[in-house]
């Protein structure tokens, strides 16, 4: 592999800061680690642990203190794996969380990392979204997007051609249905869909399925994109695990 560059959207490689999310990485996507980032070789168990699994699956170690500065853009950023950018295919039988024209990559992350602590580990993101190959972005999700199977698509439509017949909850503010009434009679294989931090989802989403909303005090205008989703995938999740239990 040749020199590693900055980030760059282009690059077909990306980077995950952190020992913990670099771990998880290893775990689950082990051919996609390309090479590991250190800042020195004395950090404790968490890194001596990296080195190990590293050195195992035949990963290339160095010490570059610099690299992992200006990747990071931080000076307590220990340990990066460099990995190949991959994308997931989506099981049509499970829960699908699709994220339409997300723009903030915290936000993005964040979701992220609620869609496993939930079970919903199909996800779609629809074009334009932020860069979920950003490191920042990895590193809000603090390694779950390497717990998912995630695709993104050009349009709602390509999602929609590709997992045909389910049934599509849309999140708005002005949804026709409360959350508490629809969540328990949701089918298995049904796909909860967010939009836009500030935007939402456009309204011709009312015709493409039941559209849901949270309830919530009249004192805000709307809950965080990243909180939203929690709360939803948590409740539809909850029914779920009653229905199976």
């Amino acid at each position: 592999m040749p020199a590693l560059e900055s980030y760059d959207k282009k690059l077909g490689y990306s980077y995950c800061l952190g020992v913990y999310p670099c771990m998880l990485l290893l775990e689950n996507r082990p051919r996609s680690a390309l090479r590991l980032l250190l800042s020195d070789i004395s950090r404790g168990e968490g890194v001596d642990a990296l080195r190990e699994k590293c050195s195992s699956l035949g990963v290339r170690e160095e010490i570059a203190p610099k690299a992992l500065k200006r990747i990071s853009g931080k000076d307590n950023c220990y340990a990066a794996l460099a990995f190949e950018k991959f994308e997931g295919e989506l099981k049509k039988d499970r829960q699908h969380a699709v994220f339409h024209n997300i723009s903030d990559s915290g936000n993005l992350g964040t979701s992220l990392r609620s869609a496993v602590g939930f079970g919903y580990e199909d996800v779609a993101l629809i074009r334009p979204c932020a860069d979920v190959f950003e490191p920042h972005t990895l590193r809000s999700s603090m390694g779950a997007f390497f717990l998912l199977r995630l695709k993104t698509y050009d349009s709602i439509e390509d999602y929609l051609s590709a997992f045909p017949g389910r049934e599509l909850y849309p999140f708005m503010l002005d949804g026709a249905l409360d959350m508490d009434l629809v969540a328990p009679k949701a089918a298995r294989a049904h796909t909860l869909i967010f939009g836009n931090e500030a935007a939402g989802l456009p309204a011709y989403f009312q015709k493409l399925g039941r559209s849901v909303k949270i309830d919530q005090s009249d004192r805000i205008d709307s809950l965080n994109l990243s909180v939203a989703a929690s709360v939803a995938m948590y409740t539809f999740s909850r029914y779920q695990k009653k229905r199976e239990g």
